[in-house]
């Protein structure tokens, strides 16, 4: 990770809590179901944030690992899931994970493989992991094609946003996924998955980017603006969906 990706969200945590999707049940689900994950398999979740992958498994009775270098991101997680018995919050990034070795059935990364160097993740991954065990790299991407509220916000996003194309994951492909799990290759799942907002929800939910234009912002007042106008536009009864595809990349790394 950069010292720019370990502060960057510094100043959107708040928001990151309320407004950023969580993970849809079915992901637990097919990890269940497919992967053979029980509530006894240990999870390593890497650049775990404010929890909300994390979540999933603590409810799930597993002893998880979240790991997170962020030190306001991870005093939240805390704050929210430190009655979880089964929860070990620790500080570290994906290239130093602060684990032991082959301590972990599952390592598992959601909206966070593109911040990482790739190389040293790959070592630490492959180090944690027990033998047999699974890494999974997940996204929820913004379903654009969705509907014409999810089209229209993600022009605006283009036209208020500081470097978008630069730190989008949705760059990250079979290019870089297959050095990353090795000769055993990957495969992938999708799952559709929803928030419903009213307005304030669809301004949290951009203000918790770390590319969004903030307060502090020359054009803050011109992303609200657009916002605004956007959401007019769609909303029907004061709300909006708000659609992902959650990915799912998994494979046993060699």
């Amino acid at each position: 990770m950069t010292s720019n990706s370990l502060t960057r969200f510094s100043s959107t945590v708040e928001n990151y809590i309320r407004f950023r999707p969580g993970y849809p049940p079915d992901l637990l689900d097919f990890m269940k179901n497919e992967l053979d994950l029980t509530a006894n398999s240990v999870v390593a979740d890497i650049g775990s944030g404010t929890g909300k992958l994390t979540e999933l498994f603590l409810e799930n009775g597993n002893p998880t690992f979240a790991v997170e270098p962020n030190p306001d991101m991870r005093a939240a997680a805390e704050r929210l899931f430190g009655h979880y018995p089964n929860l070990h919050s620790v500080d570290g990034t994906a290239e130093a994970i602060s684990l032991p070795g082959h301590c972990a059935d599952f390592v598992v990364a959601a909206q966070a493989f593109h911040w990482f160097d790739r190389e040293a993740a790959r070592r630490e991954f492959l180090r944690i992991l027990r033998p047999g065990g699974w890494a999974l790299l997940i996204w929820n991407d913004r379903n654009d094609d969705r509907s014409a509220f999810m089209r229209d916000y993600d022009a605006s996003l283009r036209d208020f946003s500081i470097d978008l194309d630069k730190i989008d994951h949705r760059h990250i492909g079979e290019a870089q996924l297959a050095p990353f799990f090795g000769k055993n290759g990957f495969a992938s799942r999708e799952f559709d998955y929803r928030q419903r907002f009213g307005f304030e929800g669809v301004k949290g939910r951009y203000l918790s980017c770390s590319y969004a234009f903030d307060e502090k912002h020359a054009r803050h007042g011109a992303a609200m603006q657009s916002l605004s106008a956007t959401f007019d536009a769609h909303a029907e009864g004061g709300e909006v969906d708000f659609w992902y595809l959650t990915k799912v990349f998994f494979g046993k790394m060699t």
